[in-house]
């Protein structure tokens, strides 16, 4: 038999992103072919680098289900990611190959290849596909190195958890899970209403949660259409936009506004991200929705400038004031919860998350990062593994460092939004927050939890991050209690991470407790990561 590994590599849906990111996805194959020949093993590529498109990657369902169909079924196989990918790219072909599974990303900042490796392995939980992961920054580490030879061998890399404690196996505060049970009772007894502008960003299959696990929560879909979005754009008057504007201008809202519409962010975009932000709220109230996600990503970008903005500042509870054609307030003095290129599980998140904080008398606004990338820091401040935490576009002012003053809008890239749009970004604040994931495994709705800190870097540091990453994007600095690097990699279940501050340690602690109790309640069953105050007795 050929000592032979088959690899397929997913990639974008948009040219010139799989274009941008061609080489660095080359380099780490090579990376990755030297590691395999270290075991007497070769690489073979199912499918060829594209002249004509200049990049070698599966870019579109079709293309995907033609490759696997030359692919040996029982083959090992690698899916090697250093971008962000589509996971319904490569999904039809992974549900039906038998042999072993592996994905594997660089661990690197530059282009979000760990992202997308997360999002596949989400996905292919929730499609019920065995498969195994590994990760490395120059694939010559240890870690690496014996993963890859006990996939060899066995088929499997199995990476420990023993971070993580089911609720069910621990005794939570009677008291604190009487809250938690009776704040979701009463939700799942009024029900709840979450509106789904266009289903599916992305290949993001993990990201869609199945009508009959989301009514268990009493929460149900309103299907929306991002061209019912844009149908109502056209009816917001300009002074309503320049009204929205003024609001955020008088706040001390930065925008790096020019002149060049194809290349800088100009004030024209802004204002029609403010007249998207006055439209959404409008169809949220028109269908009565709790929460709503808007997709983004595709159809909306051929447009309008990128919906990024707006859903910042849905996301606050200090926001521009909108109102109806007949002068009624909308939302007054409240959130819209949004959740990011409509991921239905940040969504179930971040309405039961606002919600129960708004309860709880803490802030309340939440929002999902991507878990994009991060390095080991030495501050006199700080000494841990700090994650970096970036959203593709906007998270809520108050998590950030002076709020509306402390945050910007800078233009989206122009290779993902050729009609631009800004961000909203900043960089999140020092404090202690509550993160969690809903995820979907064995037709299932689960959440792990845990609680951890943002910290504050240097300020040369936030630059090099952002320089790293994306310098367009909002930032958190995250550390998390009791998990390391290598078991949020090796657990989690999705690119996206849900965060919400506390008023202290004590009172992450707390709120975790009761926010698992309340997902219980909702069927959601839940899982402790890391170093949490279960019992209660920590703080007493």
């Amino acid at each position: 038999m050929k000592k032979e590994i088959f690899l397929v590599a997913s990639g974008d849906l948009r040219i010139v992103a799989n274009q941008n990111c061609w080489q660095t996805q080359d380099q780490m194959e090579k990376a990755l072919g030297a590691a395999i020949a270290k075991f007497g093993y070769t690489i073979k590529r199912a499918h060829a680098y594209d002249a004509e498109k200049k990049h070698g990657f599966i870019d579109s369902q079709r293309m995907g289900i033609e490759v696997f169909k030359n692919i040996d079924k029982d083959a090992p196989l690698i899916v090697a990611e250093s971008v962000w990918q589509y996971s319904h790219h490569v999904l039809a072909g992974l549900t039906t190959h038998r042999g072993p599974i592996l994905t594997v990303a660089n661990f690197s900042g530059q282009w979000p290849g760990l992202v997308g490796m997360l999002n596949l392995n989400g996905s292919l939980t929730k499609a019920n596909v065995n498969y195994s992961t590994l990760w490395s920054v120059d694939f010559t580490d240890e870690f690496f190195l014996n993963g890859v030879k006990a996939w060899i061998e066995t088929g499997k890399v199995q990476h420990p958890e023993t971070h993580v404690k089911s609720f069910a196996d621990v005794k939570v505060p009677v008291a604190d899970e009487k809250v938690g049970r009776e704040f979701a009772a009463k939700l799942k007894e009024d029900k709840a209403i979450m509106g789904v502008f266009d289903e599916g960003c992305m290949g993001m299959f993990n990201a869609i949660v199945p009508d009959d696990l989301l009514h268990a929560t009493g929460i149900f879909k309103e299907r929306l259409s991002q061209s019912t979005l844009y149908a109502k754009m056209l009816t917001v008057s300009d002074q309503d936009a320049e009204k929205v504007l003024n609001w955020l201008l008088a706040k001390g809202m930065k925008f790096d506004w020019g002149t060049d519409e194809a290349t800088e962010l100009t004030k024209n975009q802004t204002l029609v991200q403010c007249k998207m932000y006055i439209a959404a709220l409008r169809i949220a109230d028109e269908f009565g929705c709790d929460t709503i996600g808007i997709q983004y990503q595709q159809g909306l970008k051929d447009l309008v400038p990128a919906s990024d903005l707006v859903e910042g500042l849905l996301n606050n509870q200090d926001r521009p004031p909108v109102y109806d054609e007949k002068g009624k307030e909308l939302y007054a003095g409240e959130a819209l919860p949004h959740f990011n290129e409509v991921d239905e599980c940040a969504g179930i998140d971040g309405l039961l998350t606002y919600r129960l904080w708004r309860q709880l008398g803490m802030p309340a606004e939440n929002t999902l990062h991507d878990l994009r990338w991060g390095e080991n820091f030495k501050s006199d401040k700080v000494d841990d593994f700090v994650w970096v935490f970036e959203i593709s576009g906007a998270a809520p002012p108050a998590h950030h460092v002076d709020g509306y003053a402390g945050s910007d809008s800078i233009r989206q890239p122009t290779m993902f939004f050729k009609f631009g749009g800004g961000s909203l970004r900043g960089v999140a604040k020092p404090g202690n927050i509550v993160w969690s994931r809903v995820y979907v495994i064995n037709n299932e709705l689960h959440c792990d939890l845990g609680v951890g800190k943002a910290v504050e870097l240097p300020k040369e540091e936030t630059e090099r991050r952002w320089n790293e990453t994306n310098y367009q994007w909002p930032m958190m600095h995250a550390t998390l209690d009791g998990v390391t690097r290598n078991q949020m990699m090796a657990r989690h279940k999705a690119n996206h991470i849900q965060v919400v501050y506390a008023n202290d340690e004590a009172s992450a602690h707390k709120a975790c407790r009761i926010k698992a109790a309340a997902l219980e309640e909702l069927g959601i069953k839940t899982h402790f990561c890391g170093t949490v105050d279960v019992d209660g007795s920590k703080f007493n």
